[in-house]
């Protein structure tokens, strides 16, 4: 059994246009949730959270990642993100050793900074490059410079840190040239680990607007392919091999924690609009916290765990969520899981159309897509479910 603690920290200095993640500009949100006193009010629902897993005979092990994501973690403090990683360990506990990941706008963070993060514990860093091509960091409302994040990685090497960078393909007017740009710049950083994302437009953020409005131009899917494509080939390249559609790393140098989520281990989301995952009474089950922070921090006042919601997962939904975790994956989809899920044996023969297709490989009973098949994973999920009925 593995366990992971997930902290969201939905504050920001600015929001960029591409961005609809429940994040917030201002200091002060009302209902004891303000920069100030956030990581007071985080440690407190931590032990609520802990009451709960205690009154439904759940019994985590320590935990064995801790992930601040968000929003912009790094805007806080580094004491109130230590102070919040003390408390995971007066909690839960935590491995001896234990992965601990913040994720950092290279603006808000300074060798100073990195180095306290480091002596509280800390083991990994998380930047947000998006991009190394000035005018795509201006389109994506990015302040930072590729040299602020140079400055980071080095500072966290300095510091003993593992660092970590994630980018962003298919901001508009972002040509194939510019896109090489910025995938050689982040493997020239040195990083062991780097993420690569495609842009999601939303209808509601800024961007989508301006996109409606003809100002700016729709993201390509062709365009989109071609970038995965240049990025998978320059990073298998470099030493870096993908291990889930959207990240790659040198082996060892996976991130714990994300994998957690692909194996649908247990987690606490901490934090507002924060997920979390359990095993009880042998069910799956889904909780999510309140989103809006002031509503988010009276709940906690008031002394009951902060969810908006909760839900258990049905068979049929625990079949799907095992196939399309498992799909995106290089260990893949091992056939036994699937078949525990469906309660049944599945011949595998069945799988040949899309090994055919060229979608997937089976490899010691297992079913990993190809390159083809994490640029057209939605269709490998799409056939499995077709397959499985």
């Amino acid at each position: 059994m593995t366990y992971g603690v997930y902290v969201h920290v939905p504050f920001c200095l600015r929001r960029c246009g591409y961005c609809d993640f429940n994040t917030y500009t201002a200091f002060d949100l009302g209902g004891g949730a303000s920069r100030g006193n956030y990581a007071t009010m985080v440690v407190r629902e931590m032990r609520l959270v802990r009451d709960w897993q205690l009154a439904h005979g759940i019994e985590e092990p320590e935990a064995s990642t801790v992930f601040f994501g968000g929003g912009t973690p790094t805007i806080l403090p580094a004491s109130d993100l230590i102070a919040m990683l003390d408390a995971v360990r007066d909690v839960w506990g935590l491995e001896p050793d234990a992965e601990i990941t913040t994720e950092a706008n290279p603006d808000t963070v300074d060798a100073d900074y990195i180095r306290e993060l480091a002596d509280g514990g800390f083991t990994r860093i998380s930047f947000g490059m998006q991009s190394a091509v000035p005018h795509v960091l201006k389109t994506l409302d990015r302040t930072h410079t590729p040299a602020n994040v140079e400055a980071g990685v080095r500072a966290a090497e300095r510091a003993g840190l593992r660092s970590s960078v994630d980018l962003i393909y298919g901001a508009p007017g972002e040509s194939l040239d510019d896109w090489r740009e910025s995938v050689r710049t982040a493997i020239d950083l040195g990083v062991d680990h780097i993420s690569a994302y495609a842009l999601t437009v939303e209808p509601t953020t800024r961007m989508g607007r301006q996109i409606a409005a003809g100002i700016l131009p729709k993201p390509d899917d062709d365009d989109e392919a071609a970038k995965y494509e240049i990025a998978d080939e320059l990073f298998t390249a470099a030493g870096l091999r993908w291990y889930e559609v959207s990240n790659w790393a040198r082996p060892g140098f996976e991130s714990r924690h994300n994998l957690g989520y692909w194996r649908n281990v247990d987690w606490a989301g901490l934090g507002p609009g924060a997920h979390s995952h359990y095993s009880l009474d042998g069910n799956d089950m889904r909780a999510w916290d309140i989103t809006h922070p002031k509503l988010w921090g009276q709940s906690i006042a008031d002394g009951t765990v902060p969810w908006a919601g909760s839900e258990t997962i049905s068979a049929q939904e625990h079949l799907e969520e095992v196939i399309m975790l498992g799909v995106r994956l290089r260990e893949g989809l091992a056939i036994a899981d699937v078949e525990r899920a469906a309660g049944h044996a599945i011949p595998r023969e069945r799988f040949d159309g899309l090994r055919q297709a060229g979608l997937i490989d089976v490899a010691d009973d297992s079913i990993v897509p190809t390159l083809r098949g994490r640029l057209l994973n939605d269709t490998i999920i799409e056939q499995l479910f077709d397959l499985l009925g």
